[in-house]
């Protein structure tokens, strides 16, 4: 596989054979990157069909998968401490930078874009991380392709939102529709009162300000798509889930508190629950060395 680097630009026939989804026609198009890193490390660029792809290093592959208003960008903190694997961060359909895809978004659609881009990169299985909606994504993934999900960590994990957020998320669609970047900045400050612990906000403000900018920088249309998906998203049949799972979260957490992630655990059999203190529904953000720390034992321990 030809990458970009700084003195040229090189190409592969398979980077221009279509994989048929229902994306359209997926390609690995010629704008892989390669951006030297410290001690000889690198991490490349894909763009899928517009879907924004980064890999780094070479051990075992784990795929990092955001939640709603995230990107890539949300493992960045925890990065450093997960660089013995091959690690895959994806912008979901509609988040970061990339695109809508010209079908309606669901959840099926998200499932299909993580199997895809997996076969175009080789990988025929996987550990994967989750936060929030990514969660629920990964749960209904590790029930479609089980061979496919080796072990799971999630953050802020919900096996779908409770009946009374439904509409308010249905709602936060709406007004981002009708007001755009004005509707965006209006939802992005309200969220924030309850999306990172008290502890964040006073002591780790970099945290908050990356929660906001995280939010702000999302396309309204996106967004809103996304919103959607999650309004409508109901449980996988997480019974089934035979791979061994970790579910994280913050003792603050108000989308997915800890009784409720508990109740989850049990749900699954198998899977264990850690609460993080002082720490909020963006954990990965809010308390990175410390999801590392678990993350990293458990995939180890699961490898």
């Amino acid at each position: 596989m030809s990458r970009i680097n700084e003195t040229g630009v090189s190409f592969d026939l398979q980077q221009f054979i279509g994989i048929s989804s229902k994306f359209g026609v997926w390609s690995l198009q010629n704008v892989e990157k390669i951006s030297r890193l410290p001690a000889g490390k690198w991490m490349s660029f894909y763009l899928m069909d517009h879907v924004a792809v980064e890999e780094s290093g070479t051990g075992s592959p784990v795929v990092c998968v955001h939640g709603l208003g995230g990107s890539s960008n949300t493992w960045s903190a925890m990065h450093p401490s997960l660089d013995a694997h091959r690690l895959i961060r994806i912008d979901l359909p509609g988040s970061g930078r990339s695109k809508l895809p010209t079908e309606e978004l669901s959840m099926t659609l998200l499932v299909q874009c993580l199997q895809t881009i997996c076969k175009r990169l080789g990988i025929t299985d996987a550990q994967w991380l989750g936060h929030s909606m990514g969660t629920i994504v990964l749960q209904h993934l590790a029930v479609a392709e089980p061979s496919l999900v080796k072990s799971m960590v999630l953050f802020g994990p919900l096996a779908e939102p409770p009946e009374a957020a439904r509409e308010n998320i249905r709602n936060r669609a709406e007004k981002i529709r009708n007001t755009g970047m004005q509707g965006l900045q209006e939802v992005t400050e309200s969220l924030l009162t309850t999306a990172v612990s008290e502890h964040t906000k006073r002591n780790n403000p970099s945290a908050y300000a990356y929660v906001r900018e995280s939010l702000m920088r999302q396309s309204p249309l996106g967004y809103a798509a996304t919103c959607d998906v999650l309004s409508q998203a109901r449980s996988a049949d997480v019974e089934r889930i035979a791979s061994p799972v970790l579910l994280v979260t913050g003792e603050e957490d108000k989308v997915s508190p800890p009784e409720a992630v508990r109740a989850l655990a049990r749900r699954m059999g198998s899977a264990k629950s850690v609460v993080l203190t002082r720490c909020g529904h963006w954990t990965p953000i809010e308390k990175p060395h410390e999801c590392a720390r678990e993350a990293r034992a458990f995939l180890k321990r699961h490898a």
